[in-house]
């Protein structure tokens, strides 16, 4: 079974985007590129705030869903227990997880 991640992307508003993937380093640097989705690329969300890695992509899928179904104040605090100065950890993933 394949290894997921769920992860989110800011701007500096901060709008947020919560995404789920296999392969982290490649998904943010499409993100980056303008190639991740549509609505990232519209609102120049582009910067890694928050990442969970997950053993499986299953588990991966299932929380990026409980994310997804938290209130705005909720997510900015989940960034700030890993990433309280909502830092860029798209070098920090990069050099990780090749």
């Amino acid at each position: 079974m394949k290894k997921g991640f769920v992860y989110i992307l800011a701007n500096n508003r901060p709008t947020l985007y919560t995404g789920v993937t296999n392969n982290i380093a490649k998904r943010v640097f499409e993100h980056k590129s303008g190639r991740g989705s549509m609505f990232t690329k519209r609102y120049a969300i582009h910067k890694l705030v928050y990442y969970k890695y997950l053993e499986d992509i299953k588990s991966a899928i299932i929380r990026e869903k409980q994310i997804k179904d938290l209130n705005r104040n909720e997510k900015i605090n989940l960034i700030k227990l890993m990433n309280p100065s909502f830092k860029d950890l798209f070098v920090e993933v990069r050099d990780k997880f090749r």
